[in-house]
């Protein structure tokens, strides 16, 4: 499935607030500043991709990649 950044951004946004975690405690338990996660639940683009995989594992969101099929 294809995601868009803004897609990601609603889906942090929507887990954190259903588990009941201000944006400042996630970015503390992430190790991340508070504007990255803000940024992040807006949909920027441009966010790191390393701090933004360690906000969806944080949250317990689970990333599945699936190379293409290739030749054996």
């Amino acid at each position: 499935m294809k995601y868009t950044a803004t897609e990601i951004g609603a889906l942090v946004r929507q887990t954190r607030k259903r588990l009941g975690v201000t944006q400042k405690d996630l970015a503390l338990t992430a190790g991340t500043g508070l504007r990255f996660v803000i940024d992040l639940e807006k949909g920027k683009e441009t966010c790191e991709l390393g701090k933004s995989l360690r906000i969806l594992q944080t949250l317990g969101i689970t990333v599945t990649l699936t190379p293409p099929a290739g030749e054996a």
